[in-house]
């Protein structure tokens, strides 16, 4: 049960203020989108039907997207109740209760308040059926907060009829339903939140100007139906609600069910391996969710989340987890192979090598839904992880993976990258080196089976060369943390056993000696066939990790994804923030389930298959409510003694993280078949056999 935000309790005594022609207060305060922990995201299996809506945590639904995946058109709609008690704790729970369909009730104590959710297959409405149990003194509303176009501060509104319309440029929306009463007005100052602290709606203002619009309605009856429609213009939107409520809640539901049920069907049989209600429903909600993730108008476009973690949310138009990823997609994509949706997977291969950058055949950092680049950073891993896909879905694309092989033998200082896995630094990283080899040796084998033997030798040489060097390069003997040999992170020189120094970033500490910064990437030279399980420096590194990685909490293992990192909320559980002065320390990156999968793994290629099992269960027990999986979990540092901040349960990050969602597929299907299914056999024929 989780402590409710939106829902109130105030008297209902006096009447209705009279109506004045627009509401004051404009523009209204700005407000942050919602918590990034999510918990649950809906969306039709239609391409008709180009709306998604994320289910709050606290309640109610966050941010809702429209007409692509890649922005909101709405930052929320909550539900109000008000009583002649006053406010009231209540609390909220969240329940999977079909393939993505979500319900969430509301416990008042004298009262409840049940709230399901679906989208309709045949228009972008978003419906919501809501039933009320308490005396009648209690008033039930709707509170929408819209964010057209992803804009938080141009929309305007105003009732027509009985329903409110929205718009901002070319998109609008229309919320609909048995309204007694309506009202727009301007956030903080006019809204539907600041009217009813007195447990009456006061204000029926019947219009606002441009501005952090928000609507209010009051809602007739126990049992209520509403849809929130979205288009291009407000005609449209209102013509949509309407068809929406003219078909019904159940027919609506049905058909939503009716399409995720077919997809579900047409995938591989689960895995006979997993043994728990609890483990068959994560791997059936992690293969909808990843599909959830694509986009409907730009087939392969799979976003990072569906949410805007701490300092992003402040981002107008939204912030990079709504962006594609070189990286994140290929990592869906193998998700999608080990569920058996290999169309999906085909698809976000040909997202990738449709974005490719000409002439000099790298990957964009990351990119809008249209391919169109944002950030310029180059990370060496998403230009070699694209050719390890095409690899494994049969060697398509042959002009691309040849421009993406060529510019990773020719690109200067390679394998030193400009960017690693995380973002934040450049260097020698394993992880990288290990993609990089992989990549190298699947454009061979695919240079080889179009008779480009000359390439196939080049590409071969430089990973043969780049495989002999990486311990040279990435393994300290000289180190804090073991008498032992062991992996770095990166190092910034290539001399594992100088004690260079740099700035860990995010608010790290300064002047860190490379030999002191460790993390698990090392494994992917395991993971895709370039070093045995049981090679001796990798032997050596586990324990290192997990002493200065490892986080034993009561619902299992997890590790931080690197040392001294400030990738998150800070010590008192607030926001992580942009820009934090290097070495001020304030904010700390978490523990990532991601990670206990990829160490799962691991732990499969070194036979220790019992092991790989907790990890996928310790994976399982890091849902939030409606089962799904966060960026982050909370470690030993989290502020001790206060709820919601239980070591081993999820943070405010990004929740659902595709990646994560498809790191569990990929473990369930692997302990399926006790191997590791996304290995590039040419990798492992070269290396291990």
């Amino acid at each position: 049960m989780t402590p409710l935000m939106p829902v109130v309790l105030v008297a209902t005594l006096g009447l209705a203020a009279p109506a004045a022609s627009t509401a004051p207060g404009t523009p209204g305060v700005d407000q942050q989108y919602l918590p990034a922990s999510k918990a649950g995201l809906i969306t039709s299996r239609t391409t008709e039907s180009k709306v998604w809506a994320t289910v709050q945590r606290q309640g109610g639904l966050g941010e809702i997207f429209y007409p692509t995946i890649g922005g909101p058109s709405a930052r929320a709609l909550t539900f109000v109740v008000t009583g002649r008690d006053g406010i009231e704790a209540s609390q909220v729970r969240t329940q999977q209760v079909g393939p993505l369909r979500f319900r969430q009730t509301f416990d008042g104590g004298r009262w409840r308040l049940t709230a399901d959710y679906t989208t309709d297959p045949g228009r972008s409405s978003v419906l919501v059926d809501l039933k009320f149990s308490g005396g009648r003194s209690y008033g039930l509303y709707a509170v929408y907060d819209p964010a057209l176009g992803n804009s938080r501060g141009g929309d305007s509104g105003r009732t027509v009829g009985k329903a409110l319309v929205a718009t901002d440029g070319g998109v609008s929306s229309a919320l609909a339903g048995d309204f007694a009463g309506t009202s727009s007005g301007f956030a903080g100052v006019s809204d539907g939140h600041t009217d009813l602290r007195d447990g009456r709606m006061d204000w029926h203002y019947p219009s606002a100007g441009a501005g952090s619009l928000v609507q209010t309605a009051q809602l007739r009856g126990r049992h209520s139906v509403l849809a929130l429609s979205f288009g291009g213009t407000p005609t449209e939107a209102l013509a949509g609600a309407r068809k929406s409520l003219h078909s019904g809640f159940e027919r609506v539901a049905r058909d939503y069910a009716y399409g995720w049920k077919r997809y579900l069907a047409g995938l591989s049989d689960p895995p006979r391996v997993l043994h728990s209600a609890a483990q068959q429903q994560l791997y059936r909600t992690s293969a909808l969710v990843l599909a959830a993730a694509e986009d409907k108008t730009h087939p392969g476009a799979y976003v990072a989340a569906p949410a805007s973690p701490w300092a992003f949310g402040t981002d107008d138009p939204s912030g990079p987890y709504h962006l594609v990823w070189s990286r994140d997609l290929y990592q869906i994509a193998t998700g999608l192979i080990a569920a058996g949706d290999r169309a999906g997977a085909r698809r976000a291969l040909d997202f990738l090598f449709g974005v490719q950058q000409k002439p000099d055949g790298s990957f964009p950092q990351n990119s809008q839904l249209d391919g169109t680049p944002v950030w310029g950073g180059l990370q060496l891993d998403e230009v070699a992880l694209p050719i390890v896909l095409a690899y494994q879905l049969g060697a398509p694309h042959w002009s691309g993976v040849k421009k993406a092989a060529d510019f990773l033998v020719s690109y200067p200082q390679a394998p030193f990258t400009p960017q690693e896995r995380w973002e934040n630094q450049s260097g020698y990283s394993p992880n990288t080196i290990a993609t990089a080899i992989a990549g190298l040796v699947c454009a061979a084998s695919i240079a080889t089976a179009q008779g480009d033997k000359a390439s196939a030798a080049r590409y071969l040489a430089t990973a043969d060369s780049w495989r002999a060097n990486v311990k040279k390069w990435t393994v300290t003997t000289n180190g804090p943390y073991s008498s032992k040999p062991y992996f770095l992170r990166l190092t910034k020189d290539g001399k594992p056993d100088v004690g260079t120094k740099y700035n860990i970033g995010d608010s790290g500490p300064v002047g860190v000696d490379q030999r002191r910064v460790v993390d698990p990437g090392f494994l992917d030279l395991v993971r895709l066939g370039i070093l045995k399980p049981s090679d001796a420096d990798v032997v050596n590194s586990l324990p290192v990790v997990d002493k200065q990685l490892g986080v034993a909490t009561p619902r299992g293992f997890f590790w931080h994804r690197a040392s001294f990192d400030g990738f998150g909320e800070q010590l008192d559980g607030s926001q992580w923030e942009y820009n934090e002065p290097d070495g001020s320390l304030v904010s700390r990156g978490r523990a990532w389930p991601l990670l206990t999968g990829e160490r799962g793994e691991y732990e499969l290629a070194a036979g220790n298959r019992r092991t790989a099992f907790e990890r996928l269960a310790t994976m399982t027990r890091a849902t939030g409510p409606g089962g799904m999986l966060p960026e982050q979990v909370w470690d030993r540092t989290s502020p001790a003694g206060r709820p919601g901040f239980a070591p081993g349960t999820p943070t405010f990050s990004a929740t659902p993280l595709t990646w994560a969602h498809a790191q569990y597929l990929r473990l369930a299907r692997n302990l399926q078949e006790n191997r590791i299914t996304e290995q590039p056999a040419a990798v492992a024929d070269r290396y291990l056999h």
